[in-house]
C-alpha cells in the first residue's frame, strides 16, 4: 500500500522537510543554518532556536512544492535519534503536534537508518545485500544492508567520526567552517606525501578511529609550521589521503567478506570526490557496483527519513504509530571499548526497522 508522508529532519543544523508518496520523493527542502559560521562550529542552542523559527515555513514549502494539502497526508515522520537534543526536541514535537491536530500517525525514525537506506533513493532497484559506509560529521560506521527492513552493524568509530576529523583538521589549518569541503578544496593543489598514521588500517575488525590522526596533524603543524599555501595544501592532501585510505580499505574488505555486489556511500563525507573515486576504482576490480546518492540525499535531509517511515508503514500500518509515546535520544553510536560502553550491543548486531 502506498502512503503520503510529510517527513521532518532536525537532528543537527539543517532544518529539512520532504513529502514522500509511494516511496517517491515529491519534494525535499533543506535550509542550512548560516548562524554557526562566526563560531567555527555548531552551537546547539543556536541550532534549536533556528529550527524553532523556521520549521513551519520549511514544512509549508515542502507541501507546496509537492502539490499536497495537509488533509492528503497519511502520516507525519520525524527524526528522533541520534543528534543534538534541542534540535531533535523541536522537530519531534512539531511532528507530534501536527499529527495530533490532523489525527494522523506519527512515525519516529532513526537518523542513521535514513542514511543506511539512502541508496534506495538513488536506485530503487538496489541489489541487496549491500555494504553501506555511513560517513558524516557525527558518525562513521559500516553496515550490511540485508533487506529494506533489516541491517547488521559491522562496526563503527571508537572516537572521532570521519567528518569530524575533516572539520577539526581544517580548523587546525585555519580554514573556514564548514571545514570538510574547505579541506577537500585545499587538498586538490597539494601532494599527499606527509607520512601520517592510518589508524586501525590493518585491524581485521570494521572499527574506525580518527582522533589519533588529528593529534598527529597537530604535532606536525607544531614541528613544521606552514610557511605558504602550498605547505597547507600538502598537509590537507596528506590528511585527506589518510582518512580516505582507511574508509576505502575497510569498506572493500567488508564487501569481499560478505560477497555483496553493491556498495553504498552515504552521509556528508560521501560527497568527497577522492573517496568516491577511490572506492569506485577498487570496487571495479571485483565487479562491485558503487552507488552514491545525489548530494541532497547524502547530506542530512528529510527525504531519507520519509523513505524509512514509508517502509515502516508498509510493514505495520498506520495504527502502530498513533500513540505518540516515543521520545528523543541524542546518544551517538560508538564502538565498544574496554567493556564499559553500554552501546556495545550495537556492534555486530542485526536490527529491523
Amino acid at each position: 500500500m502506498g502512503y503520503c508522508i510529510l517527513a521532518i529532519e532536525t537532528s543537527c543544523d539543517e532544518t529539512a522537510a520532504a513529502v514522500i508518496a509511494e516511496r517517491k520523493v515529491l519534494s525535499n527542502v533543506i535550509a542550512s543554518q548560516q548562524e554557526h559560521h562566526r563560531w567555527g562550529g555548531i552551537v546547539p542552542e543556536i541550532a534549536s532556536r533556528a529550527h524553532l523559527e523556521r520549521m513551519w515555513f520549511i514544512a509549508e514549502q515542502a507541501l507546496e512544492d509537492a502539490g499536497i494539502e495537509l488533509d492528503q497526508l497519511d502520516a507525519i515522520a520525524c527524526t528522533v535519534q541520534p543528534g543534538l537534543a534541542g534540535s531533535l526536541f523541536v522537530g519531534a514535537n512539531f511532528a507530534k503536534g501536527l499529527a495530533l491536530g490532523l489525527r494522523r500517525a506519527c512515525v519516529p525514525v532513526h537518523h542513521l537508518e535514513g542514511h543506511i537506506l539512502s541508496g534506495l533513493l538513488a536506485d530503487p532497484a538496489l541489489e541487496l545485500p549491500a555494504v553501506v559506509l555511513v560517513a558524516s560529521g557525527g558518525h562513521t560506521l559500516l553496515v550490511l544492508l540485508e533487506s529494506v527492513a533489516q541491517y547488521r552493524v559491522l562496526g563503527s568509530t571508537r572516537d572521532d567520526a570521519a567528518g569530524e576529523a575533516f572539520d577539526k583538521i581544517a580548523t587546525l589549518l585555519g580554514l573556514d567552517y564548514p571545514g570538510g569541503p574547505a579541506l577537500e578544496q585545499l587538498a586538490r593543489s597539494g601532494t599527499p606525501d606527509i607520512p601520517l598514521p592510518r589508524p586501525l588500517l590493518s585491524d581485521p575488525r570494521f572499527e574506525f578511529s580518527f582522533s589519533g590522526l588529528k593529534t598527529a596533524v597537530r604535532r606536525y603543524l607544531a614541528e613544521h609550521p606552514p610557511q605558504s599555501d602550498a605547505d597547507r595544501a600538502r598537509i590537507a592532501a596528506s590528511a585527506q589521503a589518510a582518512i580516505v585510505e582507511v574508509l576505502v580499505a575497510k569498506t572493500l574488505r567488508a564487501a569481499e567478506m560478505f560477497g555483496v555486489r553493491s556498495i553504498v556511500l552515504a552521509g556528508g563525507v560521501a560527497a568527497n570526490q577522492m573517496l568516491q573515486q577511490s572506492v569506485r576504482s577498487s570496487a571495479q576490480r571485483g565487479s562491485i557496483r558503487v552507488i552514491v546518492p545525489d548530494r541532497q540525499y547524502a547530506l542530512d535531509n528529510a527525504a531519507m527519513i520519509g523513505l524509512v517511515a514509508h517502509i515502516k508503514l508498509e510493514l505495520r500500518g498506520t495504527d502502530a504509530y498513533r500513540m505518540l509515546a516515543f521520545s528523543i535520544d541524542p546518544t551517538p553510536w560508538r564502538m565498544h571499548r574496554h567493556g564499559s560502553n553500554k552501546h556495545a550491543r550495537y556492534e555486530d548486531a542485526t536490527f529491523s526497522l
